[in-house]
Formats: structure tokens, sequence, C-alpha cells
């Protein structure tokens, strides 16, 4: 089982931490709210990308997988009652009402009806019980330790807030109802952590789904119920806050303590601090949240937007690697931190993780990934390299179905998909916010009489720079319209009906309130400069809007087999890696770097041959920088941040393109003269 992204103000609140648990609750309305689930329909290159995701392992997982297919104990059998079947629906459920799937959709509600129509009269629900099957009783209030553990269930309560969202079915909030109920009579007897230490590690995905419960019904049984989940579990807000937990994270990577350093706990751990503020109304909690973020991207922060994660954390150097688990549920705490706080750093932060770490790290079809991926990676093969957790059948790195663990290849299938939703959600005067960008449709409700409007959301984004918001309405209405402008962009213009108009941002959001009418087209021009950004070891990466540029190297496929972990792919190159850039060309990046634009292809796929956007520029190989076991470790540079030893006095030109579009590159690149 399982430095740059953007400045953060450094805060120092250990002492205030108290404050939050003595305050009496004061719920507090979130910045943005969420968009139900089916209003926002996916196009152009994010529409490709669900499709071969429906195509193939997203769509097709309980067919092919094992695990999953044979006597699932989410459908009442003995085989899986974990977390992995619950993984699988979290992206598979927002995946079918997206491309509107009625397959995918008929085959999720199976899960999701077995799961509602078998709950517990105590309200416990959740896979038969082995105790239960032997005694032929159910788990209840008065035996709730003959239950199971409470880690699947928190899954689980995801995929059905989201079907809920996306049906309004009343049997799940009548499931939730005595569920937690269920929870406030137990906790005592049988604590968050009885079981595992996942669950109490993880409180904080119970914590988000009992708050939600409480912003439709308005009982407060459940905040306390929130706030006793908290108490149990692992006490991320104030570690995040008090930074000593990242820096022995960095320092001091041993045995001990290390799933408070696991990476995917990590990730579901950054969405606490902002759901305890939701409770609370204690902005001691974000303040935790920017301190213990922005240490984290500092001293393990990776040039593609993520954290190492290997499993632990493990600094940041560009060969450590992060697991796929990590990447996602860091997206989705991101994308629930966004609506909360409104903070637009957090938006930067998640489109960065999204364009550059998500997509290197799968086959272009989806049926494949990489447990760990590295940002510097010059061969993908069985092998030990510098994982904290390197496993004896050293399958971590290779692009295989099973290979590392399996939680990955299950719990995959929720970034796109969650990404997809959150690219609008709605603000406090019932209009629309576009918060990230991608191509894609939204039909909803705005205005004060809740009026149907559709907007078509037409770009080639990230690829390109200029997205364009098309409106169909039946009357005229009046509602603020709100846009992003990403912290890389210094100068950006914004046209209605082909008028440019002069704009303000307040906190990089800008709000275009206005009566709109049928037709009316909104373009938001984001001009993309090349830029160079200052990494480990002194080393540069090259960037332009929200990509990072990774080397272009030629790919080797070779096939194999292992006997537990099945078929995998694994990656070599012919091409040299050993280059460091030009210090005279970083420092004059607008006159030395090329900009080709290739254009994006049909049946667009995250691979080398459909990269749409190549950068050249100059550079001089390194020859005593080799590999050492299948790494391409920095060379040391000098203080001004120049190698210091044996250069090549040829010049090349070296081509760059979208990290997101290779599997094997370097990003991270020593300067030399």
């Amino acid at each position: 089982m399982k430095n740059k992204i953007v400045p953060f103000l450094i805060v120092v609140c250990f002492s205030a931490i108290s404050t939050a648990q003595t305050k009496s609750p004061k719920y507090v309305d979130r910045v943005f709210d969420e968009i139900p689930l089916g209003q926002i329909k996916p196009s152009g290159w994010l529409k490709e990308q669900l499709l071969v995701m429906a195509n193939n392992s997203t769509g097709h997982i309980d067919e092919i997988y094992k695990k999953i297919q044979n006597d699932n104990g989410w459908l009442g059998g003995k085989g899986d009652g974990w977390e992995e079947t619950p993984y699988w629906l979290d992206g598979a459920v927002p995946l079918a009402y997206q491309i509107d799937d009625k397959v995918l959709k008929e085959k999720v509600l199976k899960y999701i009806n077995w799961t509602i129509e078998n709950q517990r009269p105590s309200g416990y629900f959740g896979p038969i019980t082995k105790w239960e099957r032997e005694t032929g009783k159910t788990v209840d209030v008065q035996n709730s330790e003959q239950g199971e553990d409470w880690w699947p269930k928190m899954v689980m309560l995801k995929v059905l807030q989201q079907y809920y969202t996306a049906t309004n079915d009343q049997r799940v909030l009548n499931l939730m109802t005595k569920f937690f109920d269920y929870q406030i009579k137990t906790l005592d007897k049988s604590p968050i952590g009885k079981w595992t230490d996942w669950s109490a590690s993880r409180g904080s995905e119970n914590i988000q789904i009992v708050q939600w419960l409480y912003t439709i019904n308005k009982d407060k049984k459940l905040l306390d119920l929130a706030e006793k989940i908290k108490s149990q579990s692992f006490e991320w807000s104030k570690w995040l806050g008090n930074r000593d937990w990242v820096i022995a994270a960095a320092v001091n990577p041993n045995g001990e303590h290390w799933m408070r350093r696991h990476g995917v706990n990590v990730a579901m751990a950054l969405k606490e601090p902002a759901e305890n503020y939701l409770r609370t109304g204690d902005s001691t909690y974000l303040k935790n949240l920017k301190t213990g973020f922005n240490d984290l991207m500092t001293l393990h922060g990776l040039p593609n937007g993520i954290f190492s994660a290997d499993e632990d954390l493990h600094g940041n150097a560009p060969t450590q690697g992060t697991e796929l688990c990590a990447i996602v549920e860091a997206m989705y705490s991101l994308e629930d931190i966004i609506g909360i706080t409104g903070e637009t750093s957090y938006m930067d932060a998640l489109e960065r993780a999204t364009f550059n770490a998500m997509p290197s790290q799968t086959t272009d079809n989806y049926n494949e990934k990489q447990y760990f991926q590295m940002a510097n990676q010059i061969e993908i093969q069985r092998g030990v390299y510098a994982f904290s957790l390197p496993f004896d059948r050293k399958m971590n790195n290779v692009l295989g179905a099973r290979s590392g663990y399996t939680c990955c290849y299950a719990n995959m299938h929720q970034g796109w998909t969650k990404f997809t939703q959150h690219l609008w959600y709605r603000n406090k005067n019932n209009g629309i916010a576009a918060l990230v960008y991608s191509p894609n449709v939204l039909s909803t409700t705005v205005g004060a009489e809740n009026q149907k409007i559709t907007i078509a959301e037409n770009t080639q984004y990230p690829f390109n720079e200029n997205i364009d918001f098309q409106m169909e309405m039946k009357k005229a209405v009046q509602f603020p319209f709100q846009l992003r402008i990403p912290v890389w962009c210094t100068n950006a213009e914004i046209f209605i009906n082909n008028q440019k108009v002069d704009f303000k941002t307040k906190d990089g959001i800008v709000t275009l309130d206005r009566k709109w009418n049928n037709k009316d087209k909104v373009t938001l021009k984001l001009p993309m400069k090349v830029t160079a950004s200052s990494w480990a070891d002194n080393s540069k990466v090259i960037e332009r809007g929200p990509l990072v540029y990774a080397l272009k190297m030629n790919e080797t496929w070779g096939k194999a087999t292992e006997e537990n972990e099945g078929e995998y792919f694994t990656l070599n190159s012919n091409s040299n890696w050993n280059y460091g850039l030009l210090e005279e060309a970083v420092k004059n990046l607008e006159q030395n770097v090329q900009v080709k634009q290739l254009g994006l292809k049909e049946n667009f796929k995250w691979n080398l041959a459909n990269a749409p956007i190549e950068l050249s520029i100059k550079s001089k190989q390194i020859p005593d920088w080799k590999a050492v076991n299948g790494l391409a470790y920095l060379p040391v540079s000098g203080r001004d941040g120049v190698y210091k030893g044996n250069v090549n006095n040829v010049q090349e030109t070296i081509t760059l393109v979208p990290i997101g579009f290779t599997k094997l590159r370097i990003v991270a690149f020593p300067l030399v003269k």
C-alpha cells in the first residue's frame, strides 16, 4: 500500500495550535463551491484523454484485474474488500458521468447499489466481515470491534458523495447519516486507529465527507464527530505548522515514524488544515497549511510540481522517486483546498503537478504505470535505484499494471477525472469561476433566477496561450464571471466580444460582473515566456507557461514478465543525456531559445510522438557526468552555479519537450560556460 511551485509566506504558528481546539465550532463558508458532477464535460485533448481511460483500464479494470474481478467484497463476495475497489470507483464514477458513458454508469452502480442496500441496521456498511460470515450476525454498536478497518469505507464515502452530486440519490444521504451516527456511538470503543495506522493517518478523508454532509443537513453532531476523528488521527495540522516534522523527514529518513513521512499520507493530509478551518473558523489552520506546504515543496519538491515520495519523503534531488498515488492524492487535496481558501497559489500548484508530473507516469493507453517515477530519468528498468522502499523484486520503476504495489493501478483513475471536475467552481453571487484551465463545456445555472447557461471553454491550453469562453443562454443574465491569472503570466489580456477590456486583479482573480447575453465570448490571453527556475544542486529547469521542459531522448521499449507482478515494459535510450546548459543562453533566454509550435495531433496522447511544442537551446556535453547504478546524479557546481569540471568545447543545440510527453529525460540541468 500504500523549488519552487509557488512562493509561500512562511508563518511559524505552533504556539497558536491550541486555539483551534478550544474555540466553539463556527462553520465557515467555502470561498468557492463545487460544481455538481456531470455539469462539466471534457472536450478537445482532455476528452481524448478521458476516452482513452474509458476504453482501457479505467473502464474495464473489473474485467482485467483479478483482484477486483474475482468474488469482489464490495459486491458481497469474499474477494477484495480493502481499498482497491473503492479507489477504482473513485475515478470511474466521475468518468462515467463526465463522458456520459451508459455502460460505465451501469457498471459502477452495481457496487454503489450493493453498498447502499447492504448497510447494516446499525449503520455499519461495507463488505461482509469474517465474523459476520462465521456467526450469521451483523455488526452493530455493541459489537463494533467485530467490524473491519475504517479506511476503505472512507474511500467509498468519497465515491458515494460524487455519485450523489450527479444523481441526487437520497439513499446516499440516508447511508451517510446512519453511518456517521454509528461512528458517533462507537469511536470511543473502536477508535479510528483501532485496526491500522492507515485510518489514523488518513482521518482527513473521513472528516471531509462528514463536513460535506453537515452542509446539507446542518446537524451539529457532525461537527463534534469531525472533531473526534481529528483527535484520534495523526496530528497533521500541528505537524504542518510546527515545521520540525518536514525537516526531520529530510535529515533523518530512518524506519521510525515512517507513516508520518509516507508520501501518500502526506498528500491526503494536505487538506486536513483546510477542512479544520471550515469547521472552526480558526485561520491558524490556514497559516499552518501555507507553512507546511511551502516547507514540503522547499525541502522535498521536484521540478515537475510534486514532492518526492518513494514511498517516504526523500529530499529534492531529481533522482528521487514519487509514487503515482501521491500525485493524484495531492491533486485532489489541492482541489479541495482551492474551494475552501480561494488562494491562487494552490491553483498554480495544481496545474503544475497535473500537466507535468502525472501524465509521464502512465503509458499513453492508461493500462500501465510506474510505481515510482524520477524527474531526471535516463532509464526505466528493474532496479533498486535510490528509493526509500526499493523492494526485493526491484519492480518499482518499470511500467506495469501490477508492478510495485497495486494501489496505484487502482487509484490512478481519479487524477484526470477529478481535475476535470474542478475546472470550474461556483462563487458566492451565483456566478462561476474558471480557476484552472483545459478544454471543456460547462452546463449549469447562474444569476438570481438560476438561469440555465452553457459555456464552451475552447482552448488547447496548456499548449496554447489563448482561452475562449463562448456563452449560450436563452436570455440575458447578470452574474460574476471570474478568471484566474496564473502567477507566471505578467501581461495577460482579456477581450469581450473581441474588444479588449481593462481589468483589475484581486489576489490573482479577475471578476467580470455584468449582464451577459447569448453568444457573448470572453477571450483570455496568457502570453507564455520561456523562463529558468533554480533547483537542487544549482540545477536549472526551463519552463514556459505552466509547462516544464525536458531533454528529448530516443526511447527503446522492451517487454518482459515477472512471475508475481506480471507483464511490464522497460525503456532505454541511445541518446546522449549528459548536457549542461550554456550559462549565457540561460541568462538571455528570449534571444537564445527557439520555440517551435507543432500543434496538437488528432487522437491526442501523452507520448513523445505527440509532443506539440519543442524548445531549442545551446548546451555542451559533460564527459564526466555518467550514470551511477542507472541514475543521473547531478554533478557538483560552484557557488556561482556553474559546473567546474571538464566540458566539451563543441556547442550543441538540444531539443526540449514538455516533460509530460516523456518517459526518459533530463529536466534539471547543470550550467556550463
